[in-house]
């Protein structure tokens, strides 16, 4: 379920403690490409990480300054916080194969 927050959004889920996987989608308004990237990043994080996640959307046409933190230069960016080390993935994130493995959920 998707939530407006002060411009930014957090999808729920049913995570009952602090979740394993923390991830951030960037995107800038609601292109192709950004509803394509939250559309897969739900799929993946369903499918392989179940109850085990949370996933903040942050929209950087109504918050431009949260780029900086991440250092964010291309949208959809996806961004694993936690479990560390920080990860990124660019793009709509429908190359599955590479989504996983860029995020060590699957190895090599």
């Amino acid at each position: 379920m998707l939530q407006s927050n002060t411009n930014q959004f957090i999808l729920n889920t049913m995570v009952k403690q602090k979740p394993e996987w923390q991830l951030i989608l960037y995107i800038a308004g609601q292109t192709p490409k950004s509803i394509k990237a939250l559309d897969n990043v739900k799929k993946y994080a369903e499918e392989y990480l179940k109850d085990k996640y949370s996933i903040e959307i942050i929209d950087l046409l109504l918050n431009p300054q949260l780029a900086e933190g991440d250092q964010i230069l291309a949208v959809p960016t996806l961004v694993r916080k936690v479990p560390e080390p920080i990860r990124k993935i660019i793009g709509d994130l429908s190359n599955e194969e590479r989504v996983l493995v860029g995020l060590n959920i699957k190895p090599l």
